[in-house]
């Protein structure tokens, strides 16, 4: 028994079949939004083949028992992800599958029902070795299944209908994923882990290919996501970039003339943090800057497309994985962002926000120059990426220090000049090379104590979104010691 489409299909397979119609007796109507809401159809799938008066109604009524319902869904994700309008888009909620598949999940204990047609196989294995039927175990997964699918279905078409009213805080708020991989453990071996898709299509870990290597971890998943996150605000038409993560923040953040030299000035800001880590670019990969990324041990290279030189060049690392999406992620594209707590969730908008250099007020007498202000643009990108309390050093537009994650800002200020200093130490340069530096602090600063380790390591200008109750002090602290001082107006606070 089935509906129109599929109907028709099975019959050009030259397989007995007759339309839910002659079932119900009742003709498909409204446009085919009524054809399955019918008791010869849900009286066969709730029946209990085991209670007497429910097989005395049915056979008064002439129901006849259902025990396997196959249900595909009217595709109303890939709807909307195509932009159709509003009508089409209400035209493709599935009113009939659903409640079909409800009801024969509830009476799974003596019906099939199947809702992704992965399980075809296993079905088909079980009615082969159960002369036609099926266990009760299997049966109890596809009920999970189905119930999970019906689930996500409601969930896309709560969140659309949210958005279509402009509704940000609506009074549920639900939210699915398709289990794209189970991974070995968590964060630590000692926790289960998984790693699930939720169709936004967003480019990125989820939506990339995997050329080679192990499969990716829980912690590899997260810190690509970021460093793609981070690599993707740099216009790819302005230029190469690379970014290297470690442990969700960056190491080194670069741009240069070419891949291979964005790669290379990024990794010298932190060669011993960069051991290990993620490496994304904003453009496909080459076989110069594979070649570069292979003098040392990196766990993942993401980038927006690789060449057949480059991929040769890695195929002798078995143990690196290369990933390569079809593009970037839109930086300012606005979206959702979750953060679990006891007994709920934090929902807030990703963090789209974006400062152009015409938003910046010079705050200190002296004003700062082109290449300064380039740098301090560069910086406060890089930011926006770092743990909060974040503080970042750039100098030709790459990082030369980074303080990540500190309960103090000062801290995050001076655990960044240390750094600098080392690599300068290890690079064998004659001065740290954050002389001559800019700085970025994603939040303001709270006194002036920050200023004056900045200039002590050789930062020339400042870039903050100001708000403090001292700003007074601390654009007096800059202007004593010939930093030239912006103000964003905005914070990126990242935890």
């Amino acid at each position: 028994v089935s509906t129109g489409g599929t109907r028709a299909a099975i019959e050009k397979l030259g397989l007995p079949v007759k339309d839910v119609a002659d079932l119900t007796g009742f003709p498909e109507m409204m446009d085919g939004r009524v054809k399955t809401l019918h008791p010869a159809v849900h009286g066969g799938l709730l029946a209990l083949r085991d209670d007497d008066e429910h097989l005395v109604a049915m056979a008064a009524h002439g129901i006849e028992p259902i025990d396997l319902l196959i249900v595909n869904l009217y595709p109303f994700e890939e709807t909307v992800a195509k932009g159709a309008d509003h009508a089409t888009c209400i035209e493709n909620i599935d009113i009939g599958g659903p409640a079909m598949i409800r009801a024969a999940s509830k009476n799974h204990k003596f019906v099939a029902v199947v809702t992704d047609p992965s399980d075809y196989a296993g079905l088909l294995d079980q009615m082969k070795a159960h002369h036609g039927a099926t266990t009760l175990a299997f049966r109890q997964k596809l009920a999970l299944t189905a119930y999970s699918r019906t689930a996500a279905y409601d969930a896309a078409v709560s969140g659309w209908l949210a958005g279509e009213l402009g509704e940000n805080t609506p009074r549920w708020k639900s939210f699915a994923g398709k289990l794209a991989q189970p991974l070995r453990y968590g964060e630590n071996p000692h926790q289960r882990a998984a790693f699930y898709v939720d169709g936004t299509r967003r480019e990125g870990v989820a939506t990339a290919k995997q050329w080679q290597g192990k499969e990716l971890s829980y912690n590899n998943i997260n810190d690509t996501d970021a460093a793609f996150e981070l690599v993707a605000e740099f216009d790819p038409k302005a230029g190469p970039a690379c970014a290297i993560i470690k442990h969700a923040n960056p190491c080194g953040v670069a741009r240069g003339a070419s891949l291979a030299e964005a790669y290379s000035r990024a990794y010298d800001c932190d060669r011993t943090s960069a051991f290990g880590g993620i490496v994304a670019l904003n453009q496909g990969l080459d076989a110069e800057t594979a070649r570069l990324i292979c003098d040392i041990f990196t766990e993942v290279v993401i980038a927006p497309g690789a060449t057949d030189e480059a991929k040769a060049v890695f195929a002798a690392k078995k143990n690196l994985r290369l990933l390569t999406t079809a593009g970037l992620p839109d930086p300012r594209a606005d979206g959702p962002a979750f953060k679990q707590v006891a007994g709920g969730f934090l929902m807030q908008d990703r963090d789209s926000g974006y400062v152009a250099p015409s938003d910046l007020k010079v705050v200190t007498k002296r004003a700062p120059t082109d290449a300064e202000l380039a740098d301090l643009m560069f910086a406060w990108t890089v930011a926006k990426h770092v743990k909060s309390n974040a503080i970042v050093y750039a100098k030709g537009t790459a990082t030369v220090g980074v303080g990540a994650g500190q309960m103090s800002r000062v801290d995050s200020t001076m655990i960044a000049a240390r750094k600098a200093g080392q690599m300068g130490e290890i690079l064998g340069l004659a001065e740290t090379p954050a002389k001559g530096c800019v700085a970025a602090s994603d939040a303001f600063f709270p006194f002036a104590d920050g200023i004056e380790v900045l200039a002590s390591v050789g930062a020339t200008a400042v870039i903050q979104p100001g708000g403090s109750m001292r700003d007074d002090d601390v654009i007096a602290a800059a202007d004593r010691l010939g930093l030239a001082m912006v103000l964003t107006g905005q914070r990126h606070f990242r935890h």
